[in-house]
Formats: C-alpha cells, structure tokens, sequence
C-alpha cells in the first residue's frame, strides 16, 4: 500500500447531527456532534501517540496486522490488548475505551501496518483531547514504564526537505 494512498484513510470520516448545549450531562455541557469516527493507520514509525480522550471511544479493525493497544486506567490498574483479526488467537475486532483512559499503541506482525477506526459519542471536539506526558504516566505505572517510552521513541520525525 503506498503511502498517498495510505493517508486517504487517515481523514476524518465526517460527524454526525449535533446536540443542543445542555442536551448532554456535565461534563459534556456544549454544543457537540452526536458522536464521530475516523479511520487511522498505524505503522512501525507512526504508532498511536500516548493521549487520552474525556469520550467513550471503540476501536475498530479494519485491514493489516494486528495492534497491541495499551490501557492505562485512572485507577493506577494497566491492560494490553490485542486488537486484530485471530479471534481464536484472543484478539479483538472491536475494543472500547473508557473516557478518560490514557492509551497508547503499535503495530504487530508483518505486513507493519494496521487500518482500523474509532467511533466516540458524544463526538469529540479538541478540547477532549489530552496528549499524555511519557515520563510522568510512566513514573506512575512503573510495571510498563518501558512500553510507553518505546513506543514515544518509535515515532519517525520527519525534516523538512530544502
């Protein structure tokens, strides 16, 4: 898949009808889409940046190989899931997120890439969204520390070219 092509399916996919401010209970007060969804790819120098969103969310596979999704609850408690097409192999087509859950993620297998979506509701606008401190969620989960910090060090930066 070629990588034009591939960041077709990054692009938010659309919103749908709003709400009403005061139609939803704190802290989702404002006006907001009912609910949204966008497509991401994954790849070894583009993982899921560690961050965590106030929204429910639900993770989707799509295409590719599988993603390792870590959960960091706000309850100090971590999770690892799978999230791929070997169902007997215990991974999941669908994962949901609690709001408020610091997650971070990287693609496993060998074709080195994952297609998958998430779907939110309420929709999300970016006040929602909090990119997470590496060093800071890792002196408070020690058990996984090393797993955030790999994954934070994996992301290609690229230079702009003269």
């Amino acid at each position: 898949m070629d990588t034009a092509y591939a960041l077709l399916f990054a692009a938010q996919m659309g919103r749908a009808q709003s709400i009403a401010a005061g139609g939803l209970p704190p802290p989702f007060s404002d006006a907001r889409p009912m609910g949204s969804a966008l497509y991401f790819m994954v790849t070894p120098t583009a993982p899921v940046r560690l961050h965590r969103i106030r929204n429910d969310q639900l993770y989707h596979y799509y295409l590719g190989d599988p993603l390792e999704v870590l959960l960091l609850r706000s309850d100090g408690t971590t999770d690892r899931v799978v999230v791929g097409p070997n169902l007997r192999g215990g991974e999941h087509l669908q994962l949901f997120i609690p709001g408020d859950t610091f997650h971070t993620a990287r693609v496993m297998g060998r074709r080195r890439w994952f297609l998958g979506a998430s779907t939110e509701w309420p929709g999300v606008v970016p006040a929602d969204v909090e990119t997470g401190n590496v060093e800071e969620l890792a002196a408070k989960y020690p058990s996984i520390a090393a797993d955030p910090r790999a994954i934070a060090a994996s992301v290609r930066h690229d230079r702009g070219s003269a």
